[in-house]
């Protein structure tokens, strides 16, 4: 599993960015606003950002442009944001990128519909190389794994997959690990953050300190075979210490997960 992290959790700034991942010892970036804000991908500095990767030797593992985020009932938004696609994706080849992060739509979407668009999505990225990671997001269409899984057995495409983020399904009142069997298969990216309930609210926290059980999360997806990126996304602050602290974490739960594997191999 790769350590990486959503660099506008904490800056915008791609120089600080590849400081922060360095000085943190994670593995890639994730990037969604990059440079001046309202900067977001596929719209940014490409020179400079192909010209900093190559030289830092540093892979980006997914981009998060802003897709199927509003109502699919919107027919002609959803499909204004898949002609520019096509955008994403060349983007995505140009900087050796392997995924691209999207949404599931608001509330209330109906499964057929949402996996129609989906689907397309997943034809178009298939004819560039590219896979789609469907995240569940506690306030979206489908907040749970289970949820999540149950869409993508509709769309039913090898290039489409979730990004699956075990705090948002923990938020929506599924345990972190009871939902991995139904995007087993299909798990394409982890999105890494950690909350606690309070009463009806919802407390972020450090990773590890909250309600997911990252632990148990990592010894499971290492038992399962998952190969694929964890994306840190930082959500306290001061941001730079939080990163930090969030950063140390995750890879030292990682390597407890990978000696436990091996212990038990």
């Amino acid at each position: 599993m790769s350590p990486v992290w959503l660099t506008d959790t904490v800056t915008p700034d791609l120089d600080r960015a590849l400081h922060y991942t360095h000085l943190w010892g994670l593995e890639g970036l994730v990037l969604r606003t990059l440079g001046r804000a309202g900067d977001r991908v596929p719209f940014v500095n490409e020179a400079k950002l192909r010209r900093r990767m190559a030289e830092h030797e540093m892979p980006v593992a997914a981009v998060v442009p802003g897709m199927f985020e509003g109502d699919v009932s919107d027919r002609i938004a959803w499909l204004n944001e898949l002609a520019s696609f096509e955008e994403t994706l060349a983007f995505c080849l140009r900087i050796d990128c392997p995924c691209v992060l999207v949404s599931a739509f608001r509330p209330g979407a109906p499964v057929e519909a949402v996996a129609s668009a989906l689907r397309r999505a997943g034809e178009a990225a298939a004819r560039r190389g590219v896979v789609v990671g469907v995240c569940n997001e506690w306030d979206g269409a489908f907040p749970t794994a289970r949820a999540l899984g149950s869409v993508l057995e509709v769309v039913a495409h090898p290039a489409v997959g979730a990004a699956w983020s075990p705090a948002d399904a923990r938020r929506a009142g599924e345990p972190a690990t009871e939902g991995m069997e139904a995007l087993q298969g299909r798990l394409t990216f982890v999105r890494c953050l950690d909350g606690r309930g309070e009463g009806e609210a919802w407390r972020p926290t450090a990773l590890g300190e909250g309600e997911v059980g990252w632990g148990e999360v990592l010894r499971c997806l290492r038992a399962d075979g998952y190969e694929g990126a964890l994306g840190l996304e930082v959500t306290t602050t001061p941001r730079p210490r939080a990163g930090l602290r969030d950063a140390t974490a995750l890879l030292k739960t990682l390597r407890a997960a990978e000696r436990a594997h091996m212990g038990g191999a």
